[in-house]
C-alpha cells in the first residue's frame, strides 16, 4: 500500500499558533493515494449492509460519496445551518470556546437506515458524537465512523465509546 503519511503535507501553526495542521490535499490530487484511501476505508465495510453514508461538511464530502458508490449506498451531507433547502433536525454540540450547530435534512434519513459516518479527521470527537446523535434521532442506526487521519493524542475516541471507529491513519 501506498504511504498515505508521506502524502500529507503538515503545516505548523495552521490556522493558529501551536496547531499542527494535516494538509490533505496532497494525498487528494496523488492518484494511487486517493485510490488507497478509498480502498482501505472500502475494505473495512465491505460485506456490510449499509443504506446510507453520510458525510460531515466540509471535508468529509471527499470520501463519503466515494465509499458510498464503493459500497453500493446512498449519500447523505450533514451541512453547517442554512445550507440545506427543506426541513432539517439540528444538532447543537460543544466546542472549545462555544458551540456550533450541524444539520440534516429529516426526511435523508428514515427509521431503520443502516448509517455509515465518514469524515477525514477524529480530533476531539465532539462532531462525530453529534452526527451520530443526530442520526440516532432521526431512527437511523450507526454502524459506524470512519475516518482518514485519527489524532490519538486528543483521545476523540472517548466520546465515541460504544461505537465502531476505523481510521486508516494514526498520529
Amino acid at each position: 500500500m501506498t504511504d498515505l503519511k508521506s502524502l500529507i503535507r503538515e503545516v505548523p501553526d495552521f490556522p493558529k499558533p501551536g496547531i499542527n495542521f494535516f494538509d490533505i490535499t496532497t494525498l487528494l490530487k496523488d492518484p494511487e493515494g486517493w485510490k488507497a484511501t478509498i480502498d482501505a476505508l472500502k475494505a473495512r465495510y465491505e460485506g456490510i449492509q449499509v443504506d446510507v453514508v453520510v458525510g460531515i461538511e466540509a471535508r468529509g464530502f471527499f470520501f463519503a460519496p466515494a465509499i458510498a458508490y464503493a459500497l453500493g449506498a446512498g449519500f447523505v451531507p450533514v451541512r453547517k445551518p442554512g445550507k440545506l433547502p427543506a426541513e432539517t433536525e439540528t444538532v447543537e454540540y460543544a466546542l472549545e470556546y462555544g458551540t456550533d450547530k450541524l444539520q440534516v435534512h429529516k426526511d435523508a434519513i428514515q427509521p431503520g437506515m443502516k448509517v455509515l459516518i465518514i469524515d477525514d479527521v477524529l480530533a476531539t470527537g465532539g462532531t462525530a458524537s453529534a452526527v451520530a446523535q443526530l442520526i440516532e434521532r432521526l431512527g437511523g442506526q450507526v454502524l459506524g465512523l470512519g475516518f482518514l487521519i485519527e489524532l490519538d493524542f486528543l483521545n476523540g475516541k472517548t466520546k465515541l465509546e460504544g461505537r465502531e471507529v476505523y481510521s486508516v491513519l494514526h498520529y
